[in-house]
């Protein structure tokens, strides 16, 4: 059984940080990029950060560039993405995705929400 499980969310103050984590199981999850989406209210979902299987390169949307920073552990089967300078833009819930690269099958968790606001 397939799971991509997020924790890490909650509520920060601008200019705050937050770690989230996803962890997975029930497939090979070395062999999957994985990628952080958000959705805001109102909002369609938006790639947030992405990294290939290996770990060797990642890509941000360029709101996040320099403030998010993806990683994972293929050890430990688990995905992170710490948010530093947050904004009350970041405002949204957080989903976690894993994408095969040669094949269309693709895994979302159930979401955290990330609530930036004094």
């Amino acid at each position: 059984q397939v799971q991509l499980v997020e924790s890490g969310g909650g509520l920060v103050q601008p200019g705050g940080s937050l770690r989230l984590s996803c962890a997975a199981s029930g497939f090979t999850f070395s062999r999957y990029a994985m990628r952080w989406y958000r959705q805001a209210p109102g909002k369609e979902r938006e790639l947030v950060a992405a990294i290939t299987s290996g770990g060797g390169s990642t890509n941000y949307a360029d709101s996040m560039k320099g403030r998010f920073t993806i990683s994972r552990d293929n050890a430990q089967n688990t995905v992170s993405l710490q948010m530093n300078s947050l904004k009350p833009e970041d405002t949204a819930v957080y989903y976690c995705n894993a994408v095969h690269p040669a094949y269309p099958v693709s895994y979302w968790g159930q979401g955290t929400q990330v609530t930036v606001s004094s």
